[in-house]
């Protein structure tokens, strides 16, 4: 039988529809209107990074330009999503904490075995003692656990043994994030956080792999096997191979070949309507965007369907870099344009270099274009200013 091929501008056009970038960024952007947002995408990555305002932050804002950080604390605080762990710690809709069960299960298993290794101390025996603590005093933070512990001078990741317990107890559903004091996670007991139409609900495992693969698959409109799996990080590389060998013999699903930029085809899976579903051309606007945006989370998925080779150069030498330290990816409609080197510097938001992507001719209207997103965006971080950088457009 042949496979159909969907050409790479349709797939592009599909693709952006999936992540809400199709269309222009209006909308209240809280409430019911970013309850919607965050059901569309699945989950929005939470990240501490703050060059100008945080990832999870900049992804909500380049769909709601009304959008506000507070507006997401209020979706956690009135219970309408849950923190938890996707490939990284995310904001996910309350519905679908049940499906999570699988996840607090497996997490459970890989710490009890690779943290007693990995983490300084016994932190099994402190877990009794952090669960009393908040069984007795409430919700807390990891600075009120563990004060006669000596702390780590390694890092980020150095804990000591009741901060460890305090992260187990969360990743393996006991404790929940209850809410966020200056990007702090405040745990509570998990029955004391989770509405009880989704704290005792049980689905079966299958169950679970079902609602998940379904649901990766619908948020990007086409997949491997592999990208069904890596969109949770939830399900398995085999479950979901096996999901989609059965969906296939049962014709719930279809083979699809993605056309790449580089003229190569991707062998996919996608709903049998794909083919036939209407997509509009996505809107010309221009949009600076996370460099954790979920549209671009994949990198060697974001160069195959856009040409768009990029890499946060954090860890590169300066000496090395071809870009700065941490810059925004840039995109017009459907295609990405460039990259751009900002951060606030108190309440200037200071631009240092925007570099065009190959072919990109930065004419006097995609100037304007541009100047008048970064407009947007100082206003959005808090910045009442905003400086150039002599020479900051880097024409090709």
């Amino acid at each position: 039988m042949t496979v159909p091929i969907l050409p790479n501008r349709d797939a592009r056009h599909l693709f952006l529809h999936k992540h809400g970038l199709d269309d222009r960024p209006s909308g209240p952007g809280k409430g019911a209107d970013l309850c919607d947002v965050l059901d569309h995408l699945g989950f929005v990555q939470l990240d501490s990074v703050n060059t100008f305002a945080r990832a999870h932050d900049l992804i909500l804002w380049a769909r709601r330009q009304q959008y506000r950080p507070r507006a997401l604390q209020t979706l956690l605080q009135n219970r309408s999503v849950f923190e938890h762990w996707t490939h990284d710690a995310a904001a996910i809709p309350m519905a679908l904490f049940p499906h999570w069960r699988l996840r607090f299960a497996r997490d459970a298993t890989r710490m009890e075995t690779r943290w007693k290794e990995w983490r300084r101390g016994d932190f099994t025996a402190k877990i009794d003692d952090v669960l009393r603590h908040i069984s007795d005093n409430g919700a807390c933070g990891s600075g009120d656990v563990g004060t006669d512990e000596v702390k780590g001078s390694g890092g980020w990741w150095d804990w000591h043994p009741s901060k460890t317990a305090l992260e187990y107890l969360w990743r393996s559903g006991q404790l929940s994030v209850t809410k966020r004091v200056n990007f702090r996670k405040i745990y509570d007991l998990t029955e004391k956080v989770i509405p009880p139409e989704a704290l005792n609900a049980r689905p079966h495992v299958d169950d679970t792999i079902e609602a998940l693969c379904a649901g990766a698959l619908d948020r990007l409109g086409f997949a491997t096997s592999g990208e069904l799996s890596a969109f949770w990080d939830t399900v398995t590389p085999a479950e979901a191979k096996n999901w989609c060998a059965a969906a296939l013999a049962d014709k719930r699903i279809i083979e699809v070949d993605i056309a790449c930029t580089d003229g190569k085809l991707r062998r996919s899976f996608a709903w049998p309507d794909v083919m036939d579903a209407a997509i509009p051309a996505s809107t010309p606007r221009l949009r600076i965007l996370s460099p954790f945006d979920p549209a671009l989370r994949d990198r060697k998925r974001a160069e195959r369907l856009f040409g768009f080779h990029y890499r946060i150069e954090i860890f590169v030498p300066a000496a090395k870099r071809q870009y700065g330290y941490y810059v925004f990816p840039v995109m017009e409609g459907d295609r990405m344009i460039g990259r751009i080197d900002m951060a606030r510097d108190k309440d200037v938001l200071r631009v240092t270099a925007f570099w065009p992507e190959p072919g990109v001719r930065m004419g006097a209207g995609r100037i304007a274009a541009l100047e008048g997103e970064l407009a947007r965006a100082a206003r959005f971080g808090g910045c009442a200013e905003l400086d150039y950088a002599s020479g900051w457009l880097r024409q090709t």
